[in-house]
Order: structure tokens, then sequence, then C-alpha cells
């Protein structure tokens, strides 16, 4: 197990952890939570054995492995699948020991070496390596090409496949979300809910953690605290915490001035100073409980807009997509009829690579359609935050003259004060005070400059609000904040997140992009997972018939002087031959159909039963129930995990007898 007993830690002058002690058992997934800067990165440092305590005793098994994302942008000319598959770093040990040892011709020495290559997984590391990449959002065109040719998004989520490829005993993962799409999003948490080493992982995403962790960690006002929970149990029990804290802090005020009225009073009357003497001590050895200082949370508001055109836009047969420098056009979406009225919120759904940027772009007037017609309604004003809008800011300016830019630029066309004080307040309201308005904006944190970005939005008074992956930088307070401005906004939303929260609080209707059209899409988040199980298996079976159809002419040429086909038979012995295929085929599937059948009826089962037993868990019970309730969930846990890999297998076997 890991370990903390009273350890510090600082970041230059600054205590980040003063004195915390803590536990984190072996396979327990923990979620690492706290404001920006509270030392939630210090805290993985310490961890990953790149910063020592400056106090205390931080113990960390020495036989655990360790794997985490790299931070670094990889630079390098080998493909995708040869560089996720360097993560597996005991396989790269044990394919060096092979090759010492065949330089060496020692037969003992190959043969062992083959054996621990056979027993860490060498035979299928390569499919393993590809299973990651494809489950972050990659296509199967790209196992093969250079990690150099992939944007900087990209990459990172190659780093996060080479990661996840490395055998570990502790996995860190700070923001690991970050650069994925919400199908690749969904992909990782069953990822990590089947992870059985011990999980660490920082995020601003409420439903990610309440989805892969059990135990939540609390960094605040450099204490740390442990919580059993995910991320909405640690909200319900803070809040508990913090109301019984209050109203002991209040107890105590009442005891504390009953006191000091006594000693006030009778501390100059010789008959009593030794009754106010002792009152005196009290006061001095009572331990005092902290009042509930309640930070200032960051709150903001999108303006009213100075008009609401109704319809906003109209999309007329339109099609969507690039066109090349030689005039070569790409069409990725087409026939596309939709109309954004005055006030709707509007989800944006779809897969990865099935056109949500290309759409967001041509709304956002930085694309144009290929054709079909884009009508915007009159004095329609969109505030458009990109993903790579953080790029767009200039490192060297500082806030204030990105405000006194963008005033320039509207000119007449602004609606609020321009003033150079009239600025600084208003940057202020972000949180941009005093001498942060001549930081450089290079310096700055992810969060620090997505809120720039917000307020740069704000100040333009849009009435069309056009959000393309806003949350990536922002913790959990601006998170909130956002989604309360947006609630509060009167003009239209449109949003593409990967944030489920923010979604299910802001957007009251969805689009979904996909296999080339834009459409509504009914039903909810949850459905909408659902649809990229099954658009996840679709596309599989896609690449798969690919494959084959490509291999079909090889296989034709490589045998010229093959026989002529014979002839065909007649109509009604063809009928006969089908019929007797598919009897044969419905006696082969009817036992594995019956055996899926069974499982699932016993897997419903053990889902009601496990339900049963932790409800039970979480009451009051004797000791020899919680160990009998113990008992019977791991047997169910084991036996549910059996049933599932028996019903992939199965499926697996169906879809064999089906091609």
């Amino acid at each position: 197990m890991i370990t903390l007993k009273n350890v510090t830690l600082r970041r230059s002058a600054k205590v980040l952890l003063d004195g915390v002690s803590v536990t984190i058992n072996p396979g327990e997934h923990v979620g690492l939570v706290g404001r920006n800067g509270a030392g939630k990165s210090t805290l993985f440092a310490l961890l990953n054995g790149s910063l020592h305590e400056d106090g205390g005793d931080f113990f960390l098994p020495a036989a655990w492995r360790m794997a985490q994302v790299a931070q670094n942008m990889p630079e390098t000319d080998d493909s995708a699948t040869a560089f996720v598959l360097e993560g597996d770093t005991r396989l790269s040990e044990l394919r060096q020991a092979l090759h010492t040892a065949e330089q060496a011709g020692d037969g003992m020495a190959i043969a062992q070496a083959h054996s621990d290559l056979a027993d860490a997984g060498a035979h299928d590391a390569t499919a393993r390596a590809q299973a990651l990449i494809l489950g972050l959002g990659f296509q199967v065109a790209e196992l093969e090409r250079p990690v150099n040719s992939f944007s900087g998004g990209w990459r990172m989520r190659l780093q996060l496949a080479r990661a996840l490829m490395c055998p570990s005993d502790l996995l860190l993962l700070d923001e690991p979300t970050n650069h994925l799409d919400l199908d690749a999003l969904v992909w990782l948490e069953a990822w990590l809910q089947r992870y059985n080493g011990t999980l660490v992982v920082i995020s601003h995403d409420r439903e990610f953690l309440d989805a892969v962790t059990q135990v939540t960690l609390h960094i605040d006002n450099a204490r740390l605290t442990r919580y059993g929970g995910n991320y909405s149990k640690f909200e319900e029990l803070r809040a508990q915490q913090l109301e019984l804290q209050q109203s002991a802090y209040e107890r105590q005020q009442d005891k504390i001035a009953h006191l000091q009225k006594f000693i006030d009073r009778f501390k100059a009357k010789a008959t009593k100073a030794k009754q106010a003497q002792s009152r005196v001590k009290a006061l001095e050895r009572m331990e005092k409980i902290a009042p509930v200082l309640a930070s200032a949370d960051f709150t903001f508001e999108f303006k009213e807009p100075a008009n609401l055109p109704n319809p906003m836009l109209a999309i007329t047969d339109a099609s969507f997509g690039y066109r090349a420098e030689d005039g070569s056009e790409t069409t990725i979406l087409r026939h596309v009829n939709r109309s954004v009225l005055a006030g709707q919120r509007i989800g944006i759904l779809g897969a990865n690579g099935q056109g949500k940027s290309t759409l967001v772009k041509t709304i956002a007037r930085t694309m144009a359609p290929l054709s079909g017609t884009l009508t915007e309604g009159k004095g329609l004003s969109i505030g458009y935050f990109a993903q790579q809008e953080l790029d767009v800011l200039r490192p060297g300016d500082n806030p204030l003259e990105h405000m006194v830019r963008l005033a320039r630029e509207l000119g007449a066309q602004a609606q609020e004060p321009s003033r150079e004080q009239d600025l600084r307040n208003f940057l202020g309201s972000f949180n941009f005070s005093g001498d942060m308005v001549h930081q450089a904006v290079g310096t700055m944190s992810g969060g620090e400059k997505a809120r720039l970005v917000l307020a740069m939005i704000v100040w333009q008074r849009p009435n069309l609000l056009l959000l393309d992956e806003p949350t990536n930088h922002l913790d959990l307070a601006t998170r909130e904040a956002l989604s309360m401005a947006l609630n509060e906004f009167e003009g239209t939303v449109m949003l593409v997140s990967h944030d489920r929260a923010l979604l299910r609080a802001v957007c009251d209707e969805f689009w979904l992009v996909g296999r080339g059209a834009v459409a509504p899409f009914d039903g909810d988040l949850d459905d909408y997972q659902r649809y990229l199980l099954d658009e996840s298996k679709r596309l599989r079976e896609q690449a798969r018939a690919a494959e084959q159809t490509a291999g079909a002419p090889e296989e034709a040429a490589a045998s010229p002087s093959a026989a002529p086909a014979a002839p065909v038979r007649d109509a009604r012995e063809q009928r006969r031959l089908e019929a007797q295929a598919r009897q044969q085929l419905a006696e082969k599937t009817r036992p594995l159909k019956r055996e899926l059948e069974q499982i699932d009826q016993r897997l419903e089962a053990l889902g009601r039963e496990k339900a049963e037993l932790e409800e039970r868990l979480m009451q009051a019970l004797p000791p020899a129930e919680i160990a009998d309730c113990g008992r019977r969930l791991k047997t169910c846990t084991e036996e549910t995990e059996r049933l599932e890999e028996r019903w992939l297998d199965v499926s697996t076997a169906l879809e064999e007898l089906g091609r």
C-alpha cells in the first residue's frame, strides 16, 4: 500500500501539503480533487518519484511497476502501433534479453527468454496495442501511420495508449480526458473499470470520476482528506462535514463567549479569582474548531443579447467539407437541412471523425459550405469557442492587451464600454485582477487561458454561443460557473462537449452527426452511449469486410491457371442446397443462442443480487453478516466476470458462423 505520514510538501516558499497522513490500499481507484493550484500535481510528483517530501514519511512499495502519461509531445517516425507497443516495458526488456542470448549463443537463456515472452503476452501484444489505439478513436487505416503525421491532440492520445499498454501496479493519470471525444471517453471509462491495479486520477469531469473511482482524496488549505466514495459521494459527505463543522464551531464560540464573560466579570474579585483563573486555563487548553471559510466561487454571466433574430440561421440542402489548394473537394456532410431558432439549446453529438468539427466550423464562418445555402438571421452575432482557441491567444500579450485589441477590432460595433479602466474592471470580474492583467498569457495555466477566452466572448454580447469543447482546461468550479451562466443565457446555445454533466445540465435537444448526415437524435446521453457502442461495432465489421474484399482479387490473381468455374446448377437444386445449408447452420447456432440466452438471464439475476448485497453493506450490520455479504458479493463478481467472458466467446462464435 501507499502511505503518507505527516508529509509536508513545498513548492518554493509555498506549503502545499502540511503534515498530511493518508493511506491508499492496493487495487483502489482514487480520484484526486481540489482547486487549481491546491497541490494535486505536486502530490503526483511525489508519487512518481520526481519530487521528495520536505518532511514526514512517504512509502511506495519498491516492487510496484508504475505507468503514467508522458507530457512531452512524441516526435518519431515510428508507426502508431510500434510506438504504443513500446509502452510495454516488460516486453521490451525480454526482447532485449532474447537478443543478447542469441548473440551469445546461450541455448538455455534463449529458451528462458522465449518462455518469459510467452508469459508476458508477446503473442497478442500487437493486437492489444491496436485495440487500445482503436478504442481511443483512431481508424484502422491509421494504425501504421507515422506518429509525426498526427496533430498534437492525437499524439497525446497515443501517449495515453502507450501508458495503458504498460503493465503496471500503479497507474497515474492527470486529466486523461482533455483530448478525448465522448466516444473515446466512454471506451476509456470501461477500460479503467476493468483495471486491476491501483489508479490515481486527476480529473475535472465529475461523471468520469463517478464512473472510475471509489475513493476521493481532497486537497484543501494544505490538508489532504480521504473520503470513501466517488465524486458525487464526496460532495455529499463534504457538505455534511462542513455543516457539522460550522455547527460545532458556533457551539464552541458560544461556550468561549460564556467563559470569557465569566472571566471579565470576576477576574478583579478576590473571592472569584481562582474560578476565573481556572476558566482562563480552560480556554487555553481548548482545541479551537476552525470556522468554515466559504471561498468565493467564480461566477459570471452572459449579458442579455441586444437582439434575437428568429430563426438564427437556416441551412438548406448544404454540403460541408474541405477544399484543397488544387481545388479538389472532400465532402463530409451531405443534404444538410436544419434550422436554429432563438432560445434553442442544442448538444451536437457524433462519433470521432464523423464531421462535428466540420459542422461547427462552417456555422462559425471559418469554412464555407461546398454547396447549398446557409442563411443567417439579421443581426446574428456568434460567440465562438474553438478547441484550438487557446492557441489563438498571443503568448507574449497580457489579458488587458487582448481586450484592448478586441475593442479596437469591433470599433463602433462594440456594445460595452471600452475605456481601459472599464476593460480592467471587466477582467477583474473574471478573476484577472491586480498584476494579472499585465501577466503574459504564455505563462498562464490552461484554465486561466480558457477563462480569458470566455471573457472575450462574454464582452462581445453574442446572441448565438457556439462552444466546441469549452471545458478542456476548466476546473470543476469553473465548469459549474459555465453551466450556470449558460442556463441563464437568453440567446441560443450550440455545444460540443465530452463533459456529460454539462451536456445534461444545458442542452434540451441533440443533433447527431454521423454517416454523412445531420439529424435530430431522439434520446438522452445514455441512449447515445449505446449508439456509440453499436456504431463502433459497425465500423469494425465494415473494416473487416473491406479487408476481405481487398483480399479476394489477390487470391484470384495468385492462381491464374485455376480450373474454370463449374456450370451453375439449376434453380431447384440451388434452392435445395441453400435450404440444407440453412438447416445445418441453425443446428450449429441453436445451442449457442440458447446458451447466450441463459447467460443473459443469469447475469441479470447476478446484477440484482449484487445490488441487494451492496445496499445491505451500506447499512449497520453485525460483523458476521458483513463478512457473509462480502463473501457473497465476491462470488457474484467472479461469476459475473466469468459469464461475461463466456458471453463474448459465444457471441464471437455466432458471428463467425454468420459470416
